[in-house]
């Protein structure tokens, strides 16, 4: 069983659009910017051969299994905000979603051996959708139909389509639940993390003009590991940089299901691990000088908001910097 996610909002008389077949058309407004806002707005009617059209090609265009994002060069400088993806079209990030995990039911308990060896993609046997976008049959009826193609070359048996409920109130439904649950009544279904999550350690070798020193990547939360639950790393030491602006690189991978805490890579493929948004801080130096490397330890922990705690611990003393990093989805230090 595998599970992603997509994300489309859409205003009110598009989710009309296509929810409501008796109608065929809404009125559009586009407000101006500045002090003439009724006299400048741009107004016009939206039909629905217009909509579906433009959000089943864009959005939910019928791909081939081996599809995958369309990447583009990016501009130096770019504003703060949240990191979306390049390509709108949701059906190649299922593709390339559901290719990288082809092998992850072997490695489970009753499932080895159930997809074959031939296979290019995960197949899914049943698809639950979330989000008040899948109150429109159109947009559910694309997706899995999209899929079950993708499974019938295959020579699989099509997903068959999970009852849903009130897909608008999805979520507050399963946070409100949750707080239900941490107070003790309920049942709490344990999930852990949908990957495993590595941090950059710079090699220490002499400086090489033009050449950047070469980094391993240390796993500090395995494929799994709970919320909630603590890492112990090995014994290991490592250099921490305080008192001067420093920048730590967080990796994740979704294939790499056999790696511990406290393994450390030196080399991985480019489909292994995906450098995810870096954190840039600078760390108290406590009366020692900046710019000073202190011997350390790691100790990680992912928390129920599910965020990722690191703390380096300095030999023979109390002393405590933390690193939190999101791991749905954004950064902070």
């Amino acid at each position: 069983m595998a599970t992603a996610r997509a994300d489309l909002c859409l205003p009110r008389g598009q989710e009309t659009l296509l929810t409501d077949p008796t109608v065929d058309t809404v009125p559009l407004v586009v407000p101006s910017r500045g002090s003439k806002l009724i006299g400048g707005s741009i107004r016009t009617d939206l039909t629905r051969t217009e909509l579906t059209q433009i959000i089943l090609e864009g959005f939910f265009p019928e791909v081939d299994a081996s599809a995958r994002p369309v990447s583009r060069a990016r501009v130096g400088l770019t504003q703060l905000g949240l990191p979306y993806a390049q390509d709108a079209a949701i059906t190649r990030h299922l593709a390339a979603f559901l290719g990288r995990q082809v092998g992850a039911v072997a490695e489970l308990e009753g499932l080895q051996g159930t997809q074959p060896a031939s296979a290019t993609l995960l197949h899914p046997t049943a698809v639950l959708f979330n989000g008040g976008v899948f109150k429109s049959g159109l947009l559910a009826d694309r997706i899995l139909q999209t899929l079950n193609g993708w499974l019938a070359a295959e020579g699989a048996a099509p997903a068959r389509l999970l009852d849903g409920a009130e897909l608008d109130l999805a979520v507050a439904r399963g946070a409100a639940y949750y707080g239900y649950v941490r107070r003790g009544k309920g049942v709490r279904i344990r999930g852990g993390t949908a990957r495993s999550y590595y941090i950059a350690v710079e090699s220490s070798m002499p400086a090489v003009p033009g050449f950047e020193p070469p980094i391993q990547a240390l796993c500090v939360a395995p494929f799994g590991m709970e919320e909630g639950t603590d890492a112990e790393l090995p014994p290991q030491e490592f250099g921490l940089v305080v008192g001067e602006p420093v920048h730590f690189r967080f990796f994740g991978s979704s294939v790499r299901r056999q790696d511990q805490v406290g393994t450390l890579l030196d080399f991985w493929g480019p489909e292994e691990l995906h450098e995810l948004e870096e954190i840039q801080a600078t760390l108290p130096a406590d009366g020692r000088t900046p710019g000073e490397v202190v011997p350390v330890r790691l100790h990680a922990r992912v928390t129920e908001a599910g965020t990722l705690e690191l703390e380096a611990v300095p030999r023979g003393s109390d002393e405590r910097w933390k690193v939190e990093f999101d791991v749905r989805g954004g950064t902070q230090a």
